[in-house]
C-alpha cells in the first residue's frame, strides 16, 4: 500500500521561503519519478498544474513560472522568492516508471501554501 504524506506548507509573506517534504512509504525508491503539482485557489481539481519533477538519476523539469526559484530533490521541494501566485494546495506524486511524461500513479493529500 503506497502512501505519500506532504508536510511543510504554511503561510509566508511574498519573498519568503518554504520547504515542502514528501514522505513515501510502500513504494520502492528505484526507477521512478517524484513530482509536485499545485491547485490554485478557486480552481477545479482537473486544473491541477505541474510544478516540477525529478527522475531516479536526478534529471529535473520545472514549470517556467518557478524556474530559478524552486529546487526539487527526491524528498523535498525548496521554494524561494515566493510570490502570491504560488499560493495553492501542493501535492506530491510518484510514478511507476522513470518517465514523468507517462504521468504519476500515486498522490498525497496535499499541503497548503499561502503567500501574501
Amino acid at each position: 500500500h503506497v502512501q505519500l504524506v506532504e508536510s511543510g506548507g504554511g503561510s509566508v509573506q511574498a519573498g519568503g521561503s518554504l520547504r515542502l517534504s514528501c514522505k513515501v512509504s510502500g513504494h520502492s525508491r528505484g526507477s521512478n519519478c517524484v513530482g509536485w503539482y499545485r491547485l490554485p485557489p478557486g480552481r477545479a481539481p482537473a486544473e491541477r498544474e505541474g510544478v516540477t519533477a525529478i527522475d531516479s538519476i536526478g534529471s529535473t523539469s520545472y514549470a517556467d513560472s518557478v524556474k530559478g526559484r524552486f529546487t526539487i530533490s527526491r524528498d523535498n521541494l525548496q521554494m524561494n522568492s515566493l510570490k502570491s501566485e504560488d499560493t495553492g494546495l501542493y501535492y506530491c506524486a510518484t510514478s511507476l516508471t522513470d518517465n514523468w511524461l507517462r504521468g504519476f500513479d500515486y498522490w498525497g493529500q496535499g499541503t497548503q501554501v499561502t503567500v501574501s
